[in-house]
Parts: structure tokens; C-alpha cells; sequence
């Protein structure tokens, strides 16, 4: 698994198809986890449940989170990984419908490094997206992991 790996955290099946073919029509290649609740999100993160035995020093590049998730919402999942020495560089964009002002409020408190809004209409969803892999996969510059 490469370090340019995405990890989506995402529920609704038809949002998880257009992040996905989004990326595909910008020519973002990079391996693509998903996890379809916060608690899928976390074992994946770190290496419980069904990812028992991952190798946790390889984080995702960036994880696009949802808010609005069954098991464990996109907060808590976000509070957990930034408790975690290991995880709380990792780039984290929030990705969600959500238009309260409480939800970008919290989520930057809780140290999110993104906060954008799913655009209903396809084209521009996937310029989002595009733009997206740009800035996180290409341009964006991380510290080196934590082992």
C-alpha cells in the first residue's frame, strides 16, 4: 500500500459511487479505501476488527469523512484520530451535505484541515473532487509519519 492511499469514509452508497467515479474522471489513480461507518473508519485506522494486523504505519494520504454516520459520527471518528500521536497529522477533509454552521464550527475545532460541502450537481462535484486529489495528493506537502 503506497502512502498516497485515500481513505473515504462514507455511508450512502450513491455518494461513495460519485466520490469514486469523480476521481476516475480527474485521473486521480490512487488506492481507494472505504469504510461505510465511523467504527469501520477506526479499525482500518488503527488495525482492530477486520483490518486486525494492518500495517498501521501506513497512513492514508488524505480521509475524507462524512459527518453524518452510523455507529460513530464523523466527529468522534475525527476526535479519535487527533488523540492518536501516530494519526494526528494526517490530513483529514471533511466531505459531507451537512450546511450547519455547528458541524464546520466543531469540525475546525476538532482539527480538521478541510471542510467542504458534497455539490449536488455531478460536474461540479466531480471539479471538487478533482480539485481535491490536486491539493491533498499532489500539492500538499506532510510531515514525515510517526512510528
Amino acid at each position: 500500500m503506497s502512502e498516497k492511499t485515500i481513505l473515504l469514509v462514507e455511508d450512502n452508497p450513491d455518494d461513495e459511487l460519485l466520490v469514486i467515479r469523480a476521481f476516475k474522471k480527474a485521473n486521480v489513480l490512487n488506492e481507494m479505501v472505504v469504510a461505510r461507518d465511523g467504527a469501520e473508519a477506526l479499525d482500518y485506522l488503527f488495525g482492530t476488527g477486520a483490518y486486525a494486523g494492518r500495517n498501521v504505519s501506513e497512513t492514508p494520504a488524505v480521509t475524507l469523512l462524512d459527518l453524518k454516520l452510523p455507529k460513530i459520527d464523523g466527529l468522534g471518528v475525527l476526535r479519535r484520530i487527533r488523540e492518536d500521536s501516530r494519526l494526528k497529522n494526517i490530513a483529514v477533509v471533511i466531505l459531507t451535505s451537512s450546511r450547519e454552521q455547528e458541524d464546520v464550527i466543531k469540525s475546525y475545532e476538532l482539527g480538521a484541515n478541510s471542510y467542504v460541502r458534497k455539490p449536488v450537481d455531478f460536474n461540479n462535484f466531480a471539479d471538487a473532487v478533482r480539485q481535491l486529489g490536486l491539493y491533498w495528493l499532489v500539492l500538499n506537502e506532510t510531515p514525515p509519519q510517526q512510528r
